[in-house]
């Protein structure tokens, strides 16, 4: 039976109030905006899956001649509406209710604007709408595809030492980080490992896994993973440069924390379709030693009780033997 809460879970209704936090986000809206003024041709004619508010569509419209801004949240169509219809350039923007994963625009457009995103790609639909669109879209008006806003996602796994006691309240729970800010309680245990790179305009898979291998690079507790997930928003020919944005972070507690130390190899293993809960990665999980340095202490104990196992023995065990 399906849970009547799935669409909300997998973010299919993401409340008003939320999006009109993501316009006080600075990095997200600079981010966008100068990658859509990059992408976006005087005359071009553009669509958003996923409108929101319109903010995107509203980049858009400075230079495009047509924008066809698709949202299925009927609260949101409303906003959208009347939040465009107070800025420059709103009339070129048509705000359609509908669902993105089958809306087609009645002509060929040249951009496609779809911020479906969430860390890990979890969650929210971007694999899936993108995946959706690109087959009805040729099967409809053929090729070329538009160019894609991001254009690719790149994710990478790192492990930590978290700190999980607030206040003395010890709750080991997955949690989210400013990826432009200094976390002081999560200390790394070594670098970010990409385990996807993937291009929207290119055939993906809708599967995010990884099974492999990573360097510990200091000593600690690994009781920790963090998910990283950087879009690429646009790409800078002329500059060989790139526009991008990083999501929040995802710090995900491990069941049974792991002592190791620097030069340690760590085998990781997960798997989980895009657009899943959060728990899709956890309840796939796997970590654990692959190679262990042991520490010099622990060396030297261990040396010494070989040591003693070796012991000539007195002349009173002699006797007894």
């Amino acid at each position: 039976m399906k849970n009547k809460f799935d669409s909300l879970e997998l973010g299919q209704f993401i409340p008003l109030h939320y999006h009109h936090n993501m316009l006080n986000d600075s990095a997200r809206m600079n981010s966008f905006k100068e990658a859509i003024d990059l992408v976006v041709k005087p005359g071009a004619k553009v669509l958003e899956l996923g409108g929101g508010t319109g903010v995107q569509s509203f980049f858009a419209a400075q230079k495009a001649d047509k924008v066809y801004c698709v949202e299925r949240n009927p609260e949101l169509v409303e906003a959208a509406r009347d939040l465009l219809a107070k800025n420059i350039n709103g009339d070129k923007i048509e705000v359609i209710q509908a669902d993105a994963m089958h809306y087609l625009p009645p002509e060929p457009v040249d951009v496609v604007i779809c911020e479906m995103l969430h860390t890990g790609l979890l969650r929210e639909k971007q694999m899936l709408v993108i995946d959706s669109f690109k087959q009805r879209y040729l099967e409809k008006f053929g090729g070329p595809l538009p160019v894609f806003v991001p254009e690719a996602s790149i994710q990478a796994i790192q492990p930590l030492q978290q700190n999980f006691h607030f206040e003395d309240f010890y709750a080991p729970t997955i949690l989210f980080q400013n990826p432009y800010s200094i976390h002081e309680r999560s200390k790394s245990l070594g670098d970010p490992e990409v385990f996807q790179l993937l291009s929207y305009e290119e055939p993906f898979s809708q599967t995010c896994a990884y099974d492999g291998e990573i360097l510990i690079t200091e000593n600690g507790q690994l009781n920790a993973l963090r998910l990283i997930t950087k879009n690429i928003l646009a790409i800078n020919m002329t500059a060989g440069s790139t526009v991008d944005w990083h999501t929040q972070y995802i710090v995900f507690p491990l069941t049974t924390p792991l002592q190791v130390y620097r030069g340690d190899q760590i085998s990781i293993r997960f798997s989980y379709q895009g657009g899943a809960p959060l728990k899709a990665l956890s309840d796939s999980l796997e970590v654990r030693h692959v190679s262990q340095r042991v520490s010099i202490s622990q060396f030297a104990l261990d040396m010494m009780n070989l040591s003693a196992q070796f012991q000539p023995a007195t002349a009173d065990q002699a006797g007894a033997l």
